[in-house]
């Protein structure tokens, strides 16, 4: 059986010419800011191959010992102004309270940065960043994978941070690079995703590709990974994901697909109780009920 190693190989390369990972990622504090319940350091990260990275990072205040991390991953909403400002004021389908407020009162430290294409990294449209990477060999998930991968090398260097205690979280796009940064870096220990199960075979069957912006599709992907082949890579590692049987965005068939084949990928190897779909009558929203599932699953397992 082709080992997981080698699977993620396989995986990472099918997402276009990347920059190597040899040059550490250097880290500019542009200003910090007292947000009442937490501090806020407005970031800039230079990242060899993709320039400077705007990037929050939302600390506890007063805390005395190293902190758990969550990389918190904006989603996309057709709203590219938005970016890493997702993270301090929330969006119109998450709950109200952001999740820097949210996060931070649990003892979390959170990371997030502008994607490529969003916030402060706008300017050109997506569909032109997308034509002009593919005539370079490049992939445009595959260079916002490559960013948050390095996000993580970041992470790792700084003396305030708990390494073996980080998770990925985030909503429609969010969740979607959740699961799968998760999928290829093992330095993430528990994966949330909410409104972020879209099984691709289901999704063609349905003609739902239009629902989807141009910067997930990966060339040759389906000839050698279902949805689930992916988020098997995570596993045995702690998996949350929530969903609403009504969202348009992740066809109602194949949640019960994806659902289906990682609780046997998780029986199979003896940990069932580590991964764990929860439906709600909703649409591409996250509710009260998602909200509390989600903290609870991180003050859990992270």
């Amino acid at each position: 059986m082709e080992c997981k190693t080698n699977k993620r190989e396989k995986l990472y390369s099918l997402l276009g010419d990347l920059p190597e990972r040899s040059q550490p990622v250097i880290a500019k504090k542009i200003k910090e800011l007292n947000k009442g319940v937490y501090t806020l350091e407005v970031l800039l990260l230079e990242v060899a191959g993709s320039g400077d990275i705007p990037a929050y990072f939302a600390r506890p205040q007063n805390v005395t010992e190293k902190m758990p991390v969550v990389l918190f991953n904006h989603s996309h909403g057709g709203n590219h102004q938005l970016g890493k400002t997702e993270l301090i004021q929330s969006s119109d389908y998450l709950r109200k309270t952001s999740y820097a407020t949210q996060l931070t009162s649990m003892g979390f430290g959170v990371l997030c940065l502008d994607m490529l294409g969003f916030g402060e990294r706008r300017g050109k449209a997506e569909s032109e960043i997308f034509k002009e990477l593919l005539w370079k060999g490049q992939v445009m998930w595959g260079r916002m994978i490559y960013d948050n991968i390095r996000a993580l090398d970041y992470v790792m260097t700084r003396d305030d941070v708990d390494s073996s205690r980080i998770a990925a979280l985030g909503m429609s796009m969010g969740g979607l690079m959740a699961w799968w940064l998760s999928a290829l870096d093992e330095r993430v220990k528990v994966c949330v995703d909410i409104a972020a199960q879209v099984d691709a075979e289901t999704l063609v069957a349905n003609r739902g590709l239009d629902h989807h912006g141009f910067y997930s599709y990966v060339p040759s992907l389906l000839k050698y990974f279902r949805t689930s082949d992916i988020q098997r890579l995570i596993a045995p590692r702690h998996h949350l994901s929530v969903v609403g049987n009504d969202d348009k965005l992740t066809p109602f068939e194949g949640l019960g697909i994806i659902d289906e084949e990682l609780k046997d990928e998780y029986e199979k190897i003896g940990v069932p109780e580590n991964w764990k779909m929860v439906r709600y009558e909703c649409g591409h929203i996250e509710t009260a009920g998602m909200r509390a599932e989600v903290c609870s699953f991180l003050q859990n397992y992270l």
